[in-house]
């Protein structure tokens, strides 16, 4: 069981919030968080590193030089490795990197990684009906006002991401916006201060507590 402060649009604290998820072991909690955050910076990368082998680099049909008599060492093509210009030996091809992780094992995670940051935690009230039109300056003046500085890396999780809310927050350099549905364990552990909404903690409650 977590407890922490409700806050509303002027930063002041208007009640308090409890929410349970069951987290890993004290003794497997950061093995199983890590090898999340492995398979999802691994997926992440796109496997298109390519390079040629002495067979597709264009060129080299002809000898050289003939084998015998030059004083020279042999050689057969131009685009042997050994030469500038030539193949590559044992290069990168065009792979998949994925690796696979059981649901159950990336939810546990999710969760153990979000109840690790209850200190970094910040719960405000729904906000977007604040916001009449997009206004950058005053959702920054606002994520100031709940404690989480212009300076530091911002995670803000909604329940649902209006469109003021969106055209607000997506011009600030140090906030990253995402759907309460759509966690994940890096931007989890890379944020300073992670800011979401009472409904987006009933949201994640809902989403991952199985």
């Amino acid at each position: 069981m977590a407890e922490s402060v409700v806050k509303n649009w002027q930063g002041e604290q208007v009640g308090e919030t409890t929410f349970e998820l069951r987290v890993a072991k004290e003794e497997t909690a950061a093995h199983i968080v890590h090898r999340a955050l492995v398979r999802q910076l691994t997926n992440a990368r796109q496997g298109t590193a390519s390079t040629k082998t002495r067979s597709e680099v264009r060129g080299g049909g002809r000898k050289p030089w003939r084998q015998k008599g030059t004083g020279r060492a042999r050689a057969g093509s131009i685009r042997s490795p050994l030469w500038r210009g030539g193949g590559v030996i044992f290069g990168p091809k065009p792979r998949e990197f994925n690796l696979k992780l059981n649901r159950k094992e990336r939810r546990l995670a999710l969760r153990t990684a979000l109840v690790s940051r209850i200190d970094d935690l910040i719960v405000v009230e729904e906000f977007s009906e604040q916001l009449s039109r997009p206004k950058t300056k005053e959702l920054v003046a606002a994520l100031a006002r709940w404690g989480a500085a212009p300076e530091n890396k911002t995670l803000l999780i909604l329940n649902e991401i209006a469109d003021n809310v969106y055209f607000s927050a997506r011009n600030i350099e140090n906030l990253k916006l995402i759907p309460a549905n759509q966690l994940n364990v890096y931007d989890l552990l890379h944020a300073d201060k992670i800011v979401l909404t009472a409904s987006a903690l009933e949201k994640i409650q809902e989403v991952y507590s199985a």
